[in-house]
């Protein structure tokens, strides 16, 4: 089910060209409350996240990315129109980054709903994004310092500025379990978007069939603890939740279904900690999850029925809860 927006974010989404015309300004409750701002981290951040090292990333940092789209200053419509012909049309003829393109190889094209983008742009064009700590080094070699002009003044705030180093025992539970799952969502992403990148979707099925529990696992070993992922809908029945984890993603659902930021469930369980959290579908997860001869190609469909006799894991649209993660560690 879609999440429903209130009154004023369907009112922002219905017009692309209209937001065009007014740049946001002022306070970070207008920044942290801009829908651009989540469906970036939702939709862009498993290729484009600034927590990335600079030998790992597998595409530039989306404040690299606002830099080169803003150089020469543009308006923002121009910076909207330029974001959305790019995702429309990506080929190496089309890029306004070429280096990117030849180190990571052209992204794959994915169908993001226009207001998706438009939201995206909007929220890139208006307000600093968070940099690697290598970004600005890395940004200025070779450009003598130079630095994209616009709204926000294409700027970035790196992710070593915005916070101290943490340490497990300055982060409060929710944190830490949180920090365990999306570092093990980084993992799978990038060696989910490398396969895709550089062998297609179908190859990507296979690395999944073979790869996701490994990679979890080393995961659950680097962090000493448990980590796990549950659905209603499980392609693999080991991933089947149980009871409790049901009510949860019943939960979780809600959140979505009410435009509510979702929160990591905590359960203290006396010497250890039970941590869950949502897992959103994307444009780019409906390529093996979406609906059959609308998102799925044939040949996926093929595919995932000789993987996974019992897949029950299709049928849904973006941002929509797939399933939980579910961390456990001692305190």
């Amino acid at each position: 089910m879609r999440i429903v927006l209130s009154i004023i974010v369907l009112m922002f989404l219905g017009s692309c060209k209209q937001s065009n015309k007014t740049s946001l300004s002022g306070g970070d409750d207008i920044q942290s409350n801009h829908p651009g701002k989540k469906l970036m981290e939702t939709n862009c951040y498993v290729c484009h996240s600034p927590s990335a090292s600079e030998e790992d990333r597998i595409g530039p940092p989306m404040i690299g990315i606002k830099r080169h789209y803003m150089e020469g200053g543009v308006t923002k419509e121009a910076f909207i129109d330029d974001i959305q012909n790019w995702i429309k049309n990506p080929t190496e003829e089309n890029t306004k980054m070429p280096g990117a393109v030849m180190r990571f190889g052209v992204m794959p094209k994915t169908h993001y709903p226009e207001e998706t983008i438009c939201q995206i742009a909007d929220y890139m064009f208006d307000f600093d994004i968070e940099a690697p700590e290598w970004f600005e080094a890395h940004y200025n070699k070779g450009r003598g310092n130079g630095r994209g002009k616009g709204s926000g003044m294409g700027k970035g705030k790196s992710v070593g500025q915005q916070k101290s180093k943490e340490t497990l025992d300055n982060l409060t539970y929710s944190d830490r379990g949180l920090k365990y799952a999306l570092s093990t969502k980084a993992i799978l992403g990038k060696n989910l978007m490398g396969t895709i990148q550089k062998k297609g979707t179908h190859a990507a099925l296979t690395f999944c069939n073979e790869n996701a529990y490994p990679l979890t696992d080393s995961m659950s070993v680097v962090h000493r603890a448990t980590i796990k992922r549950v659905s209603d809908k499980p392609r693999n029945p080991d991933n089947q939740a149980n009871t409790k984890e049901l009510e949860y993603i019943e939960t979780f659902k809600k959140d979505f279904l009410n435009n509510h930021e979702p929160t990591p469930i905590v359960e203290d369980l006396g010497s250890q900690v039970q941590v869950y959290y949502p897992i959103a579908t994307n444009a780019m997860c409906l390529q093996c999850h979406g609906k059959p001869n609308k998102n799925i190609e044939p040949q996926i469909s093929k595919s995932l029925k000789l993987l996974y006799p019992n897949d029950k894991a299709i049928g849904y649209d973006i941002n929509q809860v797939r399933g939980i993660w579910m961390v456990a560690f001692e305190k």
